[in-house]
């Protein structure tokens, strides 16, 4: 997979992530054509980036903590 893709899929990874749609990397298989694996590795290089994902075991999906601004003006 070239540069351009992988950096395609990520952006799609992100967006779904952020609408709260991705239950499992296993939901992307498929579409991607790759492994769970690479799902994985995938929203790795998103946390590594700095986004704020999380599983949710009570929702059963990848989530996005909200960012908070804690500064006062």
């Amino acid at each position: 997979m070239d540069f351009f893709t992988y950096s395609q899929r990520l952006e799609y990874l992100l967006e779904i992530i952020k609408k709260g749609q991705l239950l499992s990397p296993h939901d992307l298989v498929n579409k991607f054509e790759c492994t769970e694996r690479t799902i994985r590795k995938m929203i790795g290089d998103l946390r590594r980036k700095g986004y704020k994902i999380k599983y949710s075991r009570r929702e059963f999906k990848y989530t996005m903590e909200e960012k908070t601004d804690n500064t006062k003006s």
